[in-house]
């Protein structure tokens, strides 16, 4: 397939922070001018990319009667109401972010969901057709190459919002002193870390390119933890990547990690939310490496028959074609 990208820089020079603000509004207007004025080439399906909820109509203008296939990862309201508590529930910003999800998603002929439980929220929200399509990891950067580590430790990589569950990380850090953790990133609730044991390192930020030598080199990976109704909706990009590099992966058992994983052969999952579950799942991971590699090969072979670049092409490519 041929596929020609159009896109208007709006969120470049923020630390790829998506955010709303005054200072970024009459950037975003400006871009969607110019998606609107000028729609280039025509093209058989026209694909919306996260975070496109303001896309959407422009796209339908480039699509010229055409599909126009939305992919948003999330939902505005959900990330900004429910998981980030930015805003009330009952406030005027949650009701416009609710009604713009509503609108940008019946805008779209079909929406595309990481996992089959997001779908159904955005089912929920408006979506008229919902597909599931996992995210699956860059495999130029996150090839196979974990073995076990004689000097444990505990990857933990990502962005620090509430779904990530930083705070159960450091209390199950503080239930298991011997054991190290590795806690890559910065965010939302950064300033938990500052209660942090000495067992944990904190590392701001590495080069995305660096990511997969991280996983290689790590007792296991870990994944997400919170207990926000998004957390249970996603897999999140760290735990394909951990997976694409045979990392083994411990992380919360949700309904989406369930479309994915099974505990005990491709991951350990632990209830969102439970430091101590947390701590006794590393604890044997540390002591068992038998069962270490086992989840590392489960997990590796989970990733290669649902959600490697190869698998995951021909379920676009499946998609695409039914809609031409």
């Amino acid at each position: 397939m041929d596929v020609l990208e159009r896109n208007q820089p709006v969120w470049e020079g923020r630390e790829q922070k998506w955010h709303l603000g005054p200072a970024v509004l009459p950037k975003l207007a400006a871009a969607e001018a110019q998606l609107w004025l000028h729609p280039g080439p025509a093209a058989e399906v026209v694909i919306v990319g996260y975070p496109g909820h303001f896309d959407v109509w422009a796209a339908r203008r480039a699509a010229r009667g055409g599909p126009v296939v939305f992919n948003p990862l999330v939902s505005l309201w959900d990330t900004f109401v429910s998981d980030r508590r930015r805003f009330r529930p009952d406030s005027a910003p949650a009701r416009g972010l609710r009604a713009l999800d509503r609108a940008a998603l019946r805008a779209a002929d079909v929406v595309v969901a990481d996992t089959r439980t997001h779908a159904e929220l955005f089912r929920e929200l408006g979506a008229r057709e919902t597909e599931s399509i996992f995210v699956g990891a860059e495999e130029r950067y996150f090839q196979p190459g974990w073995r076990p580590v004689e000097s444990f430790n505990c990857l933990f990589v990502g962005k620090l919002a509430p779904l990530q569950g930083l705070g159960t990380v450091i209390e199950a850090a503080r239930l298991a002193p011997d054991i190290r953790f590795r806690i890559v990133g910065s965010g939302q609730r950064e300033a938990e870390l500052s209660s942090a044991p000495e067992n944990v390192e904190r590392v701001p930020w590495i080069p995305y390119e660096s990511l997969a030598d991280e996983y290689r080199r790590a007792g296991c990976a870990l994944g997400i933890f919170g207990t926000t109704p998004k957390a249970a909706r996603v897999i999140p990009n760290k735990a394909f990547q951990a997976l694409a590099c045979g990392a083994p992966l411990v992380t919360a058992d949700t309904p989406a990690a369930r479309e994915l994983l099974c505990d005990g052969e491709s991951a350990l999952l632990v209830p969102p939310g439970d430091a101590a579950a947390l701590a006794d799942a590393l604890r044997r991971l540390r002591s068992d490496s038998e069962l270490a590699t086992r989840i590392a090969d489960g997990g590796l072979a989970a990733y290669r028959r649902r959600a490697s670049e190869e698998v995951l092409g021909a379920r676009w490519e499946s998609l695409l074609e039914r809609l031409v």
